[in-house]
């Protein structure tokens, strides 16, 4: 009882936190962050879906083009990071820390490819988004990924330069997979996008 006391005595701040989760702070609080980032999106394909059925509009809007192709080949590009991404999770779970650094610059220059490539997309689209309003949803939605894609290669960033410098190992790789679960939501969102703007 004294041994107690005194332990109790020498303990300074606030007791540790009750973990009744089993899912780690960090991955809670992406994945809380991401369902908000997905009721954005939703309020955007609200005014997408609008403009499309209940207004009758055309879509795209009359002599405009949607460049489905170029959008494809992006699209195939951003899939593909997603698939080095998992690749360097993999590998340094397994210890493998080339592996590591491959899959992580590898994912950094897809998605960066896939910026680039959007960008050069609205440079030669041929229409502005105050020409229509189905110019303004289509830059609004593809423009709103964009921005998430762009927040989505900092982090990137940051993660590969820690690979580079051999902070992370088989036993800790949170502060990659965290960012990881960021950007397979901002593919997935894509799919959506692109789904729903170039395809339908």
């Amino acid at each position: 009882m004294e041994a107690a006391s005194i332990a109790h005595a020498d303990h300074h701040g606030p007791p540790p936190a009750h973990r009744s989760s089993r899912v780690e702070a960090p991955t809670l609080g992406m994945l809380l962050f991401i369902i908000s980032e997905v009721m954005i999106f939703g309020a955007f394909f609200t005014a997408y879906f609008f403009i499309r059925i209940v207004t009758h509009d055309p879509w795209p809007a009359a002599g405009t083009t949607l460049p489905e192709s170029v959008a494809g080949v992006n699209t195939a590009i951003l899939l593909s990071s997603s698939l080095t991404l998992h690749w360097a999770l993999t590998s340094i779970k397994n210890g493998n820390r080339f592996g590591l650094r491959a899959g992580m610059l590898s994912t950094f220059l897809l998605g960066l490819t896939f910026l680039t490539v959007q960008i050069n997309e609205y440079i030669h689209i041929g229409f502005a988004p105050h020409d229509s309003a189905q110019g303004t949803v289509f830059y609004a939605l593809t423009g709103l990924h964009g921005a998430h894609v762009f927040i989505g290669l900092c982090a990137l960033m940051m993660v590969t330069i820690r690979s580079f410098r051999g902070h992370y190992s088989a036993e800790h790789h949170q502060g990659m997979e965290v960012p990881g679960i960021y950007w397979h939501f901002v593919d997935i969102m894509w799919v959506v996008v692109y789904t729903t703007v170039y395809v339908l």
